[in-house]
């Protein structure tokens, strides 16, 4: 008699063959809310090859089936990233599996959704030896970021920042004390990319966080659900709110330094 999870495996395997088709429908089903230039071909062809050449996402399917996996490709979707181009990633919690954008990905939909025109925007890490300082010319606030060549220095802070067609600024600055902060209270606070890729995931973070404080005009509903999910930088909220409700009950008042924006 077979065991619950090689029932499991079984019924994935069933479904494997589908994928493709049943995707396809569910874009087709909701093709009022994908981007206008969307390609329903090439996104199905690059789903299936997350679902056959990711380990993680193999994995996953062979255990919980496919469904999730739809679900979450069905939101990289509405945004038009791609996966592949790891634009966006399946990350699972457990049995959950969630959706979230990349660094990459980001940029990508800032740049081409974003209500005031963007130049460019990036985020760097600011490690011992640079120079880094925030300075106000001529009343206003910038940044000036000297890096040391080839540096391997210890990271003490992170930057992100928003350049305007208009030439006008907006970013935002985090300590190592902040950045540490939320890698604490992330679901994959011992993932192999905050393992491997640190300074990656200290320049997703701030960018990430400057994002949120962008206007950005999404065509639907959809997007802007599937974006702020995206964008939620890992954080297990409950135990985020209750850190910030024990630094609050011990200070005085706080001074918000965040998203700086220069006109």
């Amino acid at each position: 008699m077979a065991t619950k999870t090689e029932a499991k495996k079984e019924i994935a395997n069933v479904e494997e063959p589908s994928f493709s088709m049943t995707l396809t429908e569910t874009l087709e089903e909701n093709i009022q809310a994908l981007p206008k230039d969307f390609n329903t071909v090439r996104f199905v062809q690059n789903a299936l090859v997350v679902l056959n050449e990711n380990e993680v996402v193999k994995d996953f399917a062979k255990i919980h089936g496919t469904r999730q996996i739809k679900q979450c490709m069905l939101k990289g979707a509405f945004l038009g990233l791609d996966f592949v181009n790891s634009e966006a990633y399946l990350v699972p919690y457990g049995d959950k599996l969630t959706f979230m954008t990349s660094y990459k990905g980001a940029e990508k939909l800032v740049k081409k959704y974003s209500q005031r025109p963007v130049k460019s925007i990036y985020s760097k890490v600011v490690r011992q030896g640079d120079e880094f300082e925030e300075i106000i010319v001529n009343g206003e606030p910038t940044i000036n970021f000297k890096p040391l060549p080839f540096n391997g220095n210890a990271i003490i802070g992170a930057f992100a920042v928003c350049q305007f067609e208009d030439g006008g600024m907006q970013y935002d600055t985090m300590s190592l004390e902040e950045l540490e902060n939320t890698r604490k209270h992330s679901k994959a606070k011992s993932s192999q990319a905050w393992a491997d890729y640190t300074a990656e995931m200290y320049k997703k973070t701030v960018l990430h966080r400057l994002c949120k404080h962008i206007t950005i005009d999404f065509d639907n509903p959809n997007q802007v659900e599937a974006f702020n999910e995206g964008t939620e930088i890992e954080t297990d909220i409950r135990e985020q709110t209750k850190n910030d409700m024990e630094q609050t009950a011990t200070e005085e008042f706080t001074i918000d330094t965040t998203a700086r924006e220069v006109e």
